[in-house]
């Protein structure tokens, strides 16, 4: 039976990255996984992230990720030097390290391919996927991509969804807030790699079938 998870922004934490896949979700080939963005930087183990997508993916498993700012930043920092710097105060050291390079021409093809291919969002059913948000005051809310990157602060509920939900990540929350989310825009984002602030520190799942919130707190 087909399964449908979306998950929180990850930022490096490999371990707990692989306890909800495997512990908690104990996924299969027949589920659709969709990853909002954010699976470097800040952590110590962006690499490991990326390594367990590349191989679920030559595994069988479907498993969508969409791009996130910390993806988008790390994108143009191989182009500007100005964004090389914004990308290293924002966690792109952690990432460097994480591959064991000091420089983006040393990485990799697959993993700059991994970076490409990242979607701004997906549509499945009544669910839309996005890694910050939509724009709600275009009339075309799939228009402006640099909002479902960096968009914060817009009214949780929107009427312009219908019956749709809007499962996006960004802006880490406090977990009880998450596990109490009635309106039609839902955050999943627990602040997982931030364990050293109050209420934060945990990696966040929704089972969209059931309507229900799965997390783990940071287990690096």
């Amino acid at each position: 039976m087909e399964r449908i998870f979306a998950i929180g922004d990850i930022h490096g934490c490999s371990k707990t990255f692989e306890v909800i896949l495997f512990d908690k979700l104990q996924i299969q080939k027949s589920d659709q996984i969709y990853c909002v963005g954010d699976y470097i930087d800040r952590g110590h183990d962006s690499k490991g992230v990326i390594d367990m997508i590349l191989k679920l993916r030559d595994d069988g498993y479907s498993i969508y990720t969409l791009r996130g700012n910390h993806e988008q930043m790390m994108i143009d920092a191989f182009t500007f030097e100005e964004a090389m710097e914004v990308w290293i105060k924002n966690g792109g050291g952690q990432t460097l390290e994480s591959f064991g390079i000091a420089s983006l021409n040393d990485l990799p093809d697959r993993y700059l391919s991994f970076l490409m291919e990242t979607e701004f969002f997906f549509e499945k059913d009544n669910y839309i996927f996005a890694h910050a948000g939509l724009n709600f005051r275009n009339e075309n809310i799939f228009e402006d991509k640099e909002a479902m990157l960096w968009i914060r602060d817009f009214d949780r509920y929107q009427p312009a969804l219908g019956d749709r939900l809007l499962i996006h990540g960004h802006t880490p929350e406090r977990l009880n807030y998450i596990l109490n989310q009635k309106e039609n825009c839902i955050n999943i984002d627990g602040g997982c790699v931030y364990i050293h602030k109050k209420h934060f520190g945990n990696l966040v799942a929704m089972d969209l079938d059931e309507r229900k919130f799965i997390s783990v707190a940071n287990c690096e």
